[in-house]
């Protein structure tokens, strides 16, 4: 009974890490959570749990971990709706880049315009045309006020010089169903929303955000080149913890997702989820929040999307 009570002790004192995801389940930051979370506790010689945290465009989420102890144990698995926050919101209880330590990038992820098949277009431009014939009259989902899919479909609609009407739901999964409904006419999901309905007749993929095709979609064309010239819209995908986390655990934070991203089963499980893996150091992860946070600051200035 001795051995049997040390054994639960020692058990139950191992170190749990907590990944907040800022979303709703099913959106791409879930899943990607929850493709890693097992093998990164492995590779930390703990438990690593996802726990969803939704609300208020990742913003609820975002200020649980800000708030955190800087201990290493409270971190969040987030994208391009934090750098957004710092420019949509009018007053934020956290600094997207100053209250927050850079522990690891995962990769990238573009993003697909899907209409709903009842929209009479088949291609960019036809649906620029036909928003603008309808001014006011088509709308669009997204996962929540302050999201990316919020801010991409509002930057394409500022670009598109055309009047649609904003609906948010919780999660990108609620706002893919919205359109395969037909209750909303249209949304901009990543990948991971997207890919599985490509041959679903209820709804139609007419562009791709990135500067260059999808390496999923190859066939698909860019938004840019297809109606609405030099639009461009991307997420990167990557853990963050408190500011003041030690760099000891930062390192060992980083070398864990380094090498998970190397191991041909996460690659496989990215692969699925349309994420493109790519490693950076501490620093590097640093400098590209730095450099996203002042273009969405511009994405969000274009689009005039504002949340008080």
């Amino acid at each position: 009974m001795f051995f049997i009570g040390l054994w639960v002790s020692v058990a139950s004192a191992q170190p749990v890490t907590r990944i907040v995801v800022p979303f709703a389940a099913g959106g791409v930051q879930d899943i990607v959570a929850r493709s890693i979370n097992a093998e990164l506790g492995a590779a930390l010689g703990r438990s690593v749990i996802v726990e969803n945290r939704a609300g208020a465009g990742g913003t609820i989420g975002a200020t649980y971990v800000a708030k955190s102890a800087p201990d290493g144990q409270t971190l969040i698995l987030a994208g391009a709706s934090h750098t957004i926050a710092g420019s949509l919101y009018t007053k934020l209880p956290y600094h997207p880049l100053q209250d927050f330590t850079p522990l690891a990038h995962i990769g990238n992820v573009d993003y697909v315009l899907l209409i709903a098949a009842a929209v009479p277009a088949k291609t960019v431009a036809e649906f620029v045309a036909y928003a603008k014939a309808n001014p006011g009259k088509l709308n669009y989902a997204s996962a929540g006020s302050g999201s990316a899919t919020h801010l991409s479909m509002a930057y394409f609609v500022s670009l598109a010089g055309i009047d649609m009407v904003h609906v948010p739901f919780k999660a990108t999964g609620e706002a893919v169903n919205e359109v395969l409904a037909g209750r909303a006419h249209a949304v901009i999901a990543a990948n991971i929303g997207a890919l599985p309905f490509m041959k679903d007749p209820r709804v139609r993929a007419i562009g791709s955000t990135g500067t260059q095709r999808s390496k999923f979609l190859p066939e698909l064309a860019t938004i840019d080149e297809s109606g609405v010239p030099s639009y461009a819209f991307d997420s990167w995908i990557g853990i963050l913890g408190p500011a003041g986390i030690p760099r000891g655990s930062v390192d060992a934070i980083n070398a864990a997702v380094g090498k998970l991203l190397k191991d041909p089963v996460i690659l496989e499980r990215l692969d699925k989820q349309g994420v493109v893996p790519q490693a950076l150091s501490p620093d590097a992860f640093g400098e590209l929040l730095r450099a996203d946070f002042a273009k969405m600051a511009r994405v969000v200035k274009v689009s005039g999307a504002r949340i008080d």
